[in-house]
């Protein structure tokens, strides 16, 4: 076959049987190349459903307690609506008086001694590992000199933490999941969440927003922010904070004494949350140890996070005093060292320097400078609020203010605050069914931003 007869019969084959029924020979050069003729099949292409992926699954059953909560926890869920506002409104100038973490800098005298044992641990005679996971003994002594002076409890009653947050959960598996629990309603969200977590609550009832199996003491403006103890069943346990987080109310040294009492009569331990004790401006008890009795029925939990701006240093303390036992006799101390022996390996050994230069008399006076700055804050808020008619509650004893908007949805509220004025508060609601209708503003921010903040909430209300 002639090469022109070659291109012609190669195109005008069809695709599908190019060069099937031919044998081709190619004279290049010197060179000759044969190809076989072969009988070629037209194959037609199909499409057919792609099979549908599946995830992998483990046969590892889901922990039911943890999926007995509800949404989220209350304040990454604030942060996210916050986020999701400036998506929506990227060029905003959103101020945060929401969640209550801590806004001015940490006072140097503390922060060049946690620079100073830093660069210590690049030398050979500064370099110290792990340390005693119940604290390091002068910070542990300082604790019990600084905030315990004359009440009886010894350094050794003194279990230094990264945070009372932290402890609350590690406390709650001391107590295990046999316990009954009672929290001031409204409350800090971690004691409920803690102890659904732990197995101690029944489900969560939607027709009343509350969990089964735990004791809701209502504090309202009607009974000063103190529960009414003649109505409230006994439990194992009792949380109670003090100031106050989120109403910013204080016990009076009568009230707590009652609350002692109250825990005597029925067997009970107390759990009191003093974070905000520096706060406290009026004449009432900063510790739980100031009312007699109470080592035998109370533990108390603290922390340096709003007193010396330690929210992102991480530093507390839990103090089990030596008088406090189970049922069987046995010291809870004693348990709870078994727990932060097995769960903790001690706060950062740079924090703990931190620690114990805010209890320097140096130390103390620049906290109590940054204290007295946010609560000059406070009283910025709750001037706003007053004179734009609203009935407002806490902001002397603690950093935050609690507004009533009576008849209104808390979220309503927050919503509302946040779309029109772009300021972040925190719905009342999510600190219990006792919050409805109020909303949290944080005291905790720069002067300037607290200064803007009131005066888009006087262009709102009005």
């Amino acid at each position: 076959m002639s090469s022109s007869s070659l291109l012609q019969t190669s195109i005008s084959s069809s695709s599908s049987a190019f060069f099937a029924n031919h044998n081709l020979t190619f004279n290049s050069r010197a060179r000759s190349v044969s190809l076989p003729a072969k009988h070629v099949g037209i194959c037609k292409c199909v499409a057919t459903p792609q099979a549908e992926k599946t995830e992998y699954k483990t046969q590892v059953s889901r922990n039911a307690n943890i999926a007995k909560l509800q949404a989220g926890y209350l304040f990454p869920e604030v942060a996210r609506r916050r986020a999701a506002h400036l998506k929506k409104y990227p060029d905003a100038q959103v101020i945060s008086l929401g969640i209550g973490d801590t806004t001015e800098p940490i006072p140097e005298v503390i922060t060049s001694a946690m620079a100073k044992r830093a660069h210590a641990l690049s030398t050979l005679e500064g370099y110290s590992g792990y340390g005693p996971e119940q604290g390091e003994k002068p910070l542990r002594a300082a604790i019990a000199s600084a905030f315990y002076d004359n009440l009886g409890i010894e350094e050794d009653d003194i279990f230094v933490s990264d945070g009372a947050k932290c402890d609350i959960s590690r406390l709650q598996v001391v107590f295990g999941s046999n316990v009954t629990i009672a929290v001031q309603d409204p409350s800090y969200p971690a004691y409920v969440d803690s102890s659904v977590i732990m197995g101690q609550t029944g489900q969560y009832q939607k027709d009343v927003e509350k969990f089964g199996n735990i004791e809701y003491m209502r504090c309202t403006p009607e009974n000063g922010f103190f529960p009414d103890l003649h109505t409230v069943s006994r439990t194992d346990i009792i949380f109670f904070c003090s100031p106050n987080n989120p109403t910013g109310s204080a016990a009076t040294r009568e009230q707590l004494t009652q609350l002692v009492q109250f825990a005597k009569d029925n067997g009970s331990i107390i759990v009191y949350d003093s974070a905000y004790a520096l706060y406290m401006s009026d004449d009432n008890p900063r510790s739980i140890f100031e009312i007699p009795g109470a080592k035998e029925v109370a533990l108390e939990t603290s922390s340096f996070s709003k007193y010396a701006g330690f929210t992102g240093v991480r530093l507390g303390w839990t103090v089990v005093p030596k008088q406090l036992l189970f049922s069987d006799g046995f010291p809870v101390a004693k348990d709870f060292n078994r727990i932060v022996s097995t769960c903790f390996n001690g706060a950062s050994n740079i924090s703990q320097a931190g620690g114990l230069a805010c209890l320097s008399p140096e130390g103390l006076k620049a906290m109590r400078e940054v204290i007295g700055f946010y609560k000059e804050n406070t009283e910025i808020i709750v001037e706003t609020f007053e004179s734009l008619g609203f009935k407002v509650y806490g902001g002397k004893n603690a950093p935050y203010v609690w507004v009533h908007f009576p008849g209104r949805s808390s979220w309503d509220v927050f919503s509302e605050i946040l779309e029109k004025t772009h300021v972040v508060t925190t719905p009342g609601s999510g600190f219990g069914f006792g919050g409805e209708g109020f909303v949290r503003v944080s005291a905790f921010g720069h002067r300037s931003n607290v200064l803007e903040a009131c005066k888009r909430f006087k262009q709102l209300y009005k």
